[in-house]
């Protein structure tokens, strides 16, 4: 179905005559007929198409859970023969791969807020109709559904189901990092040096990276120029940028031994061996559970730590986003896929992959007690920048910026900083 067909539809009439389902025991959330309120009398039933066959994409980590849940919504609609395949796709590549082969991908599929402008623009993603959109912006977090909207022909739409926040933190060994070393990150790297363990952080992914220039000011402003490929910054000042630069580069220097650049998966791998090899590290909400498993009562997370900027401790501030549930413009059963997109970003599904995964609510409904990876998400959600409306060219260069400041004999003089900071910024958007 195109998208004009279905953005016709979407101010034409309502589409929400098929029964929803959670993943607990209600099995009724909703159905009938509805009006739209954009178009006079207009009411219309849209039923789930017989025998749909979907494909859903999500990631490894969440595959188990995924399944149940795809499992439940065919169980709840027998009567329409409806299928559900479940296939390994991680969210940082389902855009690109839905851009790549959109008649191939999946019918729904779990995607970071980063990739929304590049799915818009080409029109490979389904706004949701009326009656869902009323539903998500009654129900979940503001800023979650704040930054999946987007322009669609002069109106004001939704673009996305929310599914969880997607973001970072400090996990930690508690026999190694104390919740009072977890304070600062000179505290995290002393006490990993004495215990003889390592300290992780994919320092050379701009995703983490970033933050070697966030913590100093620099903040992201949106995307501009025809093509959206022009990546806005803020008003920032060099020097405290260049400055927050320095900083994390001497501290690295200073604990080389200590700090490693590697892959966020080496953080639960190192938490599992006989014995621990690793003390701590930035690690994603995503892994919870997975480093929860590692770690057993030993298990610590925090908000991530300070640094010492030029005598001043000063939040570290990274990026935070979320994770959104879209639908393939291109999809055969428009209906089903997105009532399937529609039941697993409701209140029990994400219940469910909170208790199974540690997975952040965006539904504002789901029950929430002594999560301490929630509270520390919480926290770093009032100062990090919201990782919305980025170019696909931010990454490589803020990347590359992270490996210079983390590279052996690194030159960290203020000049050295200053020209890196341009020639990222530059290289962005070269």
């Amino acid at each position: 179905m195109k998208m004009k067909r279905i953005f016709a539809v979407l101010l034409a009439s309502a589409l929400m005559g098929s029964v929803f389902v959670g993943c607990g025991d209600d099995t009724s959330n909703g159905g009938g007929d509805t009006t739209n309120s954009g178009g006079g009398d207009t009411t219309q039933t849209a039923e789930i198409e017989d025998g749909a066959t979907l494909k859903l994409w999500g990631p490894n980590a969440a595959l188990a859970t995924l399944k149940k849940q795809a499992k439940a919504f065919e169980d709840a609609h027998k009567d329409k023969n409806v299928s559900v395949e479940v296939v390994q796709m991680e969210e940082n590549d389902a855009g690109t791969q839905v851009l790549n082969d959109p008649e191939a991908a999946a019918d729904v599929f779990g995607f970071a807020s980063d990739q929304l402008t590049k799915l818009t623009m080409a029109k490979a993603i389904m706004p949701l109709y009326k009656d869902y959109e009323d539903k998500v912006v009654k129900e979940h977090s503001k800023s979650a559904v704040d930054t999946v909207r987007g322009d669609f022909e002069g109106s004001e739409v939704v673009y996305a189901f929310p599914e969880t926040d997607n973001g970072y933190y400090l996990v930690y060994d508690k026999k190694v990092v104390s919740d009072e070393d977890a304070k600062s990150l000179e505290g995290v790297l002393e006490a990993c040096k004495k215990a003889g363990r390592k300290f992780i952080m994919d320092a050379g992914n701009g995703y983490y990276s970033c933050m070697f220039a966030f913590t100093g000011g620099l903040k992201l402003d949106g995307v501009e120029g025809e093509a959206q490929d022009t990546q806005k910054f803020n008003e920032y000042d060099e020097k405290k940028v260049s400055a927050s630069m320095k900083a994390f580069g001497e501290l690295i220097k200073k604990y080389k031994g200590t700090f490693s650049k590697a892959a966020v998966a080496n953080i639960s791998a190192g938490f599992g061996e006989n014995p621990r090899q690793v003390g701590a590290g930035i690690d994603g909400t995503w892994d919870t559970s997975v480093n929860q498993k590692a770690l057993g009562d030993d298990f610590g997370v925090a908000k991530l730590p300070t640094i010492n900027i030029d005598g001043t401790d000063t939040d570290i501030v990274g990026m935070i986003g979320y994770k959104y549930i879209g639908v393939n413009n291109n999809t055969k059963y428009p209906e089903a896929a997105m009532a399937l997109a529609d039941y697993l970003a409701d209140k029990d599904c994400q219940q469910e992959r909170l208790n199974d995964l540690g997975w952040t609510p965006t539904h504002t409904g789901v029950e929430v007690k002594d999560n301490p990876g929630i509270t520390a998400m919480q926290e770093e959600g009032k100062t990090f920048v919201v990782q919305a409306n980025i170019i696909q060219a931010f990454w490589d260069p803020m990347g590359n910026l992270g490996n210079q400041i983390t590279k052996d004999k690194a030159d960290l003089s203020d000049a050295s900083m200053s020209k890196l900071l341009k020639d990222t910024l530059n290289n962005i958007n070269g």
